[in-house]
């Protein structure tokens, strides 16, 4: 028996329900924020992961889907979409449009990581961008919206996390005092981070071996080589957010696993995840459409949420068959109840209720079916109810049976 390929897997219902639900209510919050739907190609040219998300992270040098094309180019199932959101911009003078560039996306991604609970090889994100300035007012807003989205799709006491990892300016005096620090240490520490202590000392931060969590405790904060214009950003977005009430812990280590942030970096976790419980991460990434070829530049933010994790954090909270209901459950009983059966099921799905309508017709089965599926209603279609215009509705939950005309039945669903 052919399987699905390891990483990857079916969404059923009623599971599918959830996504639907989540997508649903996040394109009516991105709707509200002004932002409008981009969609870009699944694959595109390794090289813009390569010079947009850093060549020594290891979304680039372990986790990309990379192949040589038939032309010889080498191609990359997108592993993340900000650089690839930044690619289309840059291609079609998206800086030309008045105002700014607010993006939005839903759609797979690609990584070769070591599956786990929350964690697949094809996985979903929900991202935004909001391209064209570096006021921190928009990261302040960014973040709004991105938490909007978690409350308002179920996730219940989700945890804001927030840094700042410095400009071009100040990061790298912090990052050499980094290097000098993990001379002496390094050895001590995982195989990943004893390389990334001489490439990319940053990138230790975002180690998540336990055993090496004191030794990063111990290390220097950026917070304290930021210079004075990072540092006046950086506490304007925090009085921003607290004007907003939304609350929010600083965690110094918190660099993310992108090359391309600078400033303002901000992660939500979620306690339904247990210990892998990011839900979502964004920053400020102010340089990268410059390092794509921009000849303008575009400072921007953005966040992604990882949509598979959370599902699984709404499921933890909410019954996937709330969200898949079924309404009515129509019981046509003869050849002529049939065919009003169908008239009417179009009827009442155009006003907006979920329909299905029984192949069944011994009342007995059909009920047992209706109760199974676990219908609020069953609607009953006899010849003699056809006749004299009359349905019988009853509530499956109550048990309850009244006699309606076809006129009375939209007020009686509600």
């Amino acid at each position: 028996m052919i399987k699905a390929v390891r990483g990857t897997r079916d969404i059923l219902p009623p599971s599918s329900a959830v996504w639907n639900h989540v997508e649903a209510v996040t394109r009516e919050v991105f709707r509200s924020f002004h932002y409008h739907e981009i969609r870009t190609p699944i694959f595109e040219e390794t090289a813009l992961f390569a010079r947009g998300v850093g060549e020594e992270t290891d979304i680039v040098s372990k986790e990309m889907y990379t192949w040589d094309d038939r032309d010889g180019s080498s191609i990359t199932l997108r592993p993340e979409n900000t650089a690839s959101v930044i690619r289309a911009y840059i291609e079609h003078r998206l800086d030309q449009i008045p105002g700014l560039t607010k993006l939005y996306y839903i759609g797979p991604m690609f990584r070769r990581e070591r599956p786990q609970k929350g964690r697949y090889r094809q996985f979903s994100q929900i991202g935004a961008e909001c391209i064209g300035t570096e006021a921190p007012a928009v990261d302040a807003e960014v973040i709004e919206l991105a938490m909007e989205i978690l409350t308002r799709c179920g996730a219940q006491n989700p945890t804001l996390l927030l840094n700042s990892v410095g400009c071009k300016k100040c990061r790298p005096v912090f990052v050499e005092a980094l290097r000098e620090r993990l001379q002496s240490v390094k050895d001590t520490m995982c195989t990943d981070c004893q390389r990334r202590a001489d490439t990319n000392p940053l990138r230790v931060l975002d180690c998540k071996v336990p055993e090496d969590q004191p030794i990063i405790d111990a290390l220097p904060s950026i917070l304290d080589y930021l210079d004075p214009e990072c540092s006046a950003h950086f506490e304007t977005v925090k009085s921003l957010l607290s004007a907003r009430e939304l609350k929010y812990e600083i965690r110094p280590r918190l660099v993310r696993g992108l090359d391309y942030y600078m400033r303002t970096t901000f992660e939500v976790t979620h306690g339904a995840l247990g210990a892998q419980n990011s839900i979502l991460g964004g920053g400020r990434y102010d340089g990268l459409a410059e390092s794509l070829g921009s000849k303008v530049p575009a400072p921007g933010i953005g966040f992604s949420i990882g949509e598979d994790r959370l599902v699984m954090a709404i499921e933890e909270q909410t019954k996937a068959e709330d969200l898949a209901k079924l309404d009515v459950f129509l019981v046509p009983m003869g050849g002529a109840a049939v065919k009003h059966a169908a008239l009417l099921a179009r009827d009442l799905r155009r006003a907006g209720n979920v329909v299905e309508v029984s192949t069944d017709h011994k009342l007995k089965r059909a009920m047992e079916t209706a109760n199974k599926l676990k219908a609020r209603y069953a609607l009953i279609l006899g010849d003699n109810e056809i006749e004299a215009g009359v349905y019988a509705l009853k509530n499956m939950a109550t048990g309850d049976q009244q006699n309606l005309t076809r006129e009375q039945l939209p007020s009686a669903l509600l």
